[in-house]
């Protein structure tokens, strides 16, 4: 069967992006530049997007292009006779249906945040009001677990209809209204009264702030960042490389990539800071700072209830278009596997996905537990957990050796895939820096994130 492939360069750029489009662009990355200095943070953090992130995701685009296959069967098809490489291809799999089983709760939440703003709930609300209603959503678990099926439902759908009339045309019409509307959320920001304040907090870089929080914290956390930020190592990017052509070379592709996803972790802040100093609230607050602080700052401004409807389909755009990549892997992969058709993947995808997420939809009510106080208190910490602390960084170990090293696929091999097209390409003095410091780097990301969370 010939593979499916992408209509255009714009629609695999812009599904990529919407990949590493996450949700930690929008609350994780402003407030770790608050705490973190602000220009000085945003400048470790890009520094470490080009020497750490840009090399695997095209490691990853250079697996999944080179193979033509899914990431679960990818390795089969380039590695040597004997090795086994192909088991973390299965890996890859286990971590797209983890990520899902908490990503579309939270996704869930962010259309119920809609509803709520856009019907005027919040209306009238002092603060107290507005984190009430957070409260009240986490114990309902049928209001949760309606949204969550919605998401999972309204996903597949969409990728049953194909990778050109589904996925890349939903994501395109997704994606540009997701960059506009940022754009008209920041000029709006820029009107605010504390928009200077706001402003210089984020973006002057304050080395003093960044001492008090520890130049050592700041760099990690900027590192971090910019790792997690681009979901590599669960060949959540290597599908795409795989839908693609041969014009282009794929260093620059990646470089694109991450471009966008930086544009909206930036853009993000523009929009939060702002308001935070206008309204004296703390910018640090991480996820409270979208469910609380926001609906109440939106409250106190003129055409606020349009303004908040209009942040959070942002938000929705944001969260549904890393769910609809995911997707698309979880059908491909299914497809590879067993060899059913696109509509049935599709189908048993959506009945696995739906009752995957039920736990961490209970784990705020009925499940609730003490089991996960290690972890942060819930099912989702501990699924966020397996995910972000363990099976990314690892990942990306094994895609960068794979690429690298003659016990792989090897560099001749990669580079020469990375290679073709146009654009920017792979050079011989990189191998240096991706066999002797990279694997060093990401490592000490897996250490620190264990290390963090328990001691």
């Amino acid at each position: 069967m010939e593979r499916e492939k992408l209509k255009s360069r714009l629609g695999f750029i812009l599904l990529s992006a919407g990949c590493a489009i996450g949700i930690g662009n929008v609350w994780k990355f402003p407030y770790m530049a608050g705490q973190g200095g602000g220009g000085a943070f945003v400048l470790f953090y890009i520094l470490f997007l080009v020497v750490m992130g840009l090399p695997i995701m095209t490691m990853e685009f250079s697996v999944g292009r080179a193979s033509q296959k899914s990431p679960v069967r990818a390795y089969n098809a380039l590695e040597k006779p004997g090795q086994k490489w192909h088991i973390h291809g299965y890996i890859t799999l286990i971590g797209c249906y983890l990520l899902m089983m908490f990503y579309t709760t939270v996704t869930g939440w962010m259309l119920h945040y809609f509803y709520l703003t856009a019907a005027g709930r919040f209306d009238g609300l002092d603060t107290a009001g507005v984190e009430d209603q957070f409260y009240t959503m986490l114990g309902q678990p049928v209001v949760m677990a309606a949204w969550m099926l919605i998401v999972v439902a309204v996903g597949f759908f969409i990728c049953s209809r194909g990778l050109q009339n589904g996925l890349e045309r939903v994501t395109k019409v997704m994606m540009i209204a997701l960059l506009v509307i940022m754009v008209v959320l920041a000029i709006n920001s820029f009107t605010m009264d504390g928009a200077k304040e706001g402003l210089s907090f984020y973006l002057i870089p304050d080395f003093e702030r960044m001492k008090e929080v520890g130049i050592g914290n700041t760099i990690v956390g900027a590192m971090n960042q910019s790792f997690f930020t681009l979901s590599l190592g669960i060949g959540a990017m290597a599908i795409f490389g795989s839908y693609i052509g041969k014009e282009r070379a794929l260093l620059g592709e990646a470089a694109n990539v991450a471009v966008l996803d930086t544009f909206v972790a930036i853009t993000s802040g523009l929009i939060i800071f702002p308001a935070c100093f206008t309204f004296g609230v703390d910018q640090t607050s991480g996820p409270a700072l979208i469910f609380i602080t926001l609906p109440n700052i939106f409250n106190h401004i003129p055409l606020g209830r349009l303004w908040g409807s209009l942040f959070f389909v942002f938000m929705a755009f944001a969260a549904f278009s890393t769910v609809l990549a995911v997707f698309e892997n979880l059908i491909s992969c299914s497809m590879d596997l067993t060899g059913c058709s696109r509509r049935k993947a599709s189908i048993v995808n959506f009945v696995l996905v739906a009752v995957l997420s039920l736990p961490c939809v209970l784990g705020y009510n009925v499940w609730q537990s003490d089991i996960f106080a290690p972890f942060g208190g819930t099912i989702m910490d501990l699924e966020d957990f397996l995910v972000s602390n363990i099976l990314l960084p690892l990942g990306s170990i094994v895609y960068l050796l794979f690429c690298v090293t003659r016990y792989g696929w090897g560099w001749k091999n990669f580079k020469a895939e990375a290679n073709t097209g146009k654009g920017l390409k792979m050079q011989d003095w990189m191998r240096y820096w991706l066999v002797f410091v990279l694997p060093f780097l990401v490592l000490f990301i897996f250490g620190y994130g264990i290390y963090d969370k328990f001691f």
